[in-house]
């Protein structure tokens, strides 16, 4: 008998044995270090770091960010470890946070997966599923999400094995709670902080005065990435019908379409260059395009939250036939918050609005429709508008001082 393993599950079994490879490899090369202090008489552990964040992309420095400023302002010290070369926070002038780029993929997680410390913060879920193990010298591992929706959008088991998970929304702790019983999980600690990374967007916000390209309007097409995209199902056509529009159109493909889409995005931008009315955009940081545009069109896309919840600004949203089987909301009785909110806050598009889509976006900026609609989310989803870095750094403060005094206790 022919066993046969599909390429998707082929490469995955792949990437798992690099990973325990790699792991394996600096395992041996530190017990190499401690035998060979060993035989000169001599055995030096590394202290515990007491604070590590963990950034596995560079774009997620908008979430990070305020946060560090928070623990520099404490005095509070903190490593942080990115995969990314270019990140953002490699050029910061910190006294307190040291930075570490500490390579990509198999190579991140083999540090990660021996790392010595007291408490680790990162965004990136699936720990201790694949790759990236929970170390025996980490103490506590804690969770922030990336984007202001549903904590059960994320592959299977996305979450289950951090001690700690930060939200601003009573929804989503519903959903922890929810997946934890029927999965016969331990209960994680919960703490609502709000959202920081909304805070500094905010606070950006009001400090500087709205902009445009031109007298123009701007049209902002930001597409998550995946088959049930814009970009994927609708194409180069959906692109020409905003540029008939007239107006002025940016498109920010997710940056994961870079990477897992690269065929068809090179094809689409092959076909549309760069005009004084068009462009494409991959900023790592989206605040100026979000705050110069005036209506954004997406799918399901965790960026439509900023730009209507921050920005108060109108979206219109492509619905998705969204395929739960390999995600955490698979276990979730009730609807996603997501969908539900999505229609409250702006305008479905069907492929009947494509025939006049300057009509559409026009009536939908002038829209004063889904305003309650944009504040009944906010009020859901955004807990403790302006504290979420403070509150995020006192929980990570009481934790650090509850790991030195089981130390000592231990001593």
């Amino acid at each position: 008998m022919i066993l046969y393993i599909d390429p998707g599950t082929g490469s995955m079994l792949f990437t798992i044995l690099i990973g325990l490879f790699g792991t394996a490899t600096y395992f041996l090369r530190n017990l190499f270090m401690k035998l060979k202090f060993s035989s000169r008489g001599k055995v030096e552990v590394e202290d515990k770091i007491p604070l590590v964040i963990f950034s596995d992309h560079k774009r997620y420095w908008n979430v990070f960010e305020p946060i560090c400023d928070e623990l520099e302002k404490r005095k509070i010290s903190c490593v942080y470890m990115t995969e990314s070369e270019d990140d953002p926070a490699l050029d910061k002038k910190y006294e307190f946070i040291e930075a570490r780029f500490i390579g990509s993929g198999n190579k991140a997680y083999a540090k990660l997966n021996v790392l010595r410390a007291k408490v680790l913060l990162s965004t990136t879920p699936s720990l201790d599923v694949f790759q990236w193990k929970r170390s025996k010298d980490v103490d506590f591992y804690v969770h922030i999400p990336h984007a202001s929706s549903d904590i059960s959008i994320y592959k299977m088991f996305g979450i289950d094995y951090y001690d700690a998970i930060l939200l601003s929304g009573e929804y989503q702790g519903n959903q922890i709670r929810e997946l934890e019983k029927k999965r016969n999980l331990p209960e994680k600690e919960i703490e609502y902080v709000g959202i920081p990374y909304f805070d500094e967007m905010k606070k950006r916000l009001d400090e500087c005065s709205p902009s445009a390209f031109s007298g123009e309007k701007t049209i902002l097409l930001a597409p998550s990435w995946g088959p049930n995209s814009i970009l994927n199902r609708f194409g180069a056509d959906f692109i020409q019908k905003l540029i008939d529009t007239g107006y002025n159109v940016v498109v920010r493909p997710h940056p994961q379409s870079y990477t897992s889409e690269k065929e068809m995005l090179d094809k689409l931008m092959a076909k549309f260059h760069e005009t004084d009315k068009f462009s494409w955009n991959r900023d790592n940081d989206n605040f100026d395009i979000l705050n110069k545009s005036d209506i954004m069109l997406s799918d399901f896309s965790g960026v439509i939250f900023d730009y209507a919840l921050v920005y108060d600004k109108p979206v219109i949203y492509a619905p998705a036939e969204f395929d739960s089987s390999t995600y955490d909301a698979a276990w979730i009785d009730d609807d996603l918050w997501t969908f539900k909110v999505l229609p409250t806050i702006g305008k479905e598009l069907s492929e009947e609005d494509f025939s006049d889509m300057k009509k559409v976006i026009d009536e939908c900026i002038a829209s004063t429709e889904y305003q309650a609609g944009r504040d009944k989310a906010r009020e859901e989803t955004w807990m403790y508008p302006g504290e979420g870095a403070k509150r995020t750094v006192d929980y990570l403060e009481k934790v650090l001082n509850r790991e030195s005094d089981s130390e000592v206790k231990k001593d």
